[in-house]
């Protein structure tokens, strides 16, 4: 399995921006479908969005539609760019990875992805 190591998180002011990174141990372009996470204390891990292997294909969580962009290189990289952050957006972020190619019918569940991250912290608080 490839292996997913996240950074980035933080402490920020509500309205404020942050970008998460998700580094992989080999190439993803192509191979991996990606997704990004999170857990919020109390919580259940929901999704947050997830860009196909190739980049063409973008999902986002209704909740933060219209505030944060995800995409990803050729090579190892995908990001998560959150604008106008919220208190309620605080959690543990997570990268995730699937093989590339599959139906999207299921790319907002866990199940679908085999790889996962240890995990960003991002905190939200005035």
């Amino acid at each position: 399995q490839v292996q997913l190591v996240e950074s980035g998180g933080g402490l920020v002011q509500p309205g404020d921006s942050l970008t998460l990174s998700c580094v992989a141990s080999e190439r993803t372009w192509l191979k991996y479908d990606m997704g990004w996470f999170r857990r919020a204390p109390g919580k259940d891990r929901e999704f947050v969005a997830s860009i196909s292997g190739n980049g063409g294909r973008t999902y986002f969580a209704d909740s933060v539609k219209g505030r944060f962009g995800i995409s990803r290189d050729y090579d190892k990289n995908t990001y998560l760019e959150m604008h106008s952050l919220k208190p309620e957006d605080a959690a543990v972020y997570y990268c995730a990875a699937r093989g590339a190619g599959r139906d999207d019918t299921y790319y907002f569940s866990r199940a679908e992805y085999e790889s996962w991250g240890q995990g960003t912290q991002v905190t939200v608080s005035s």
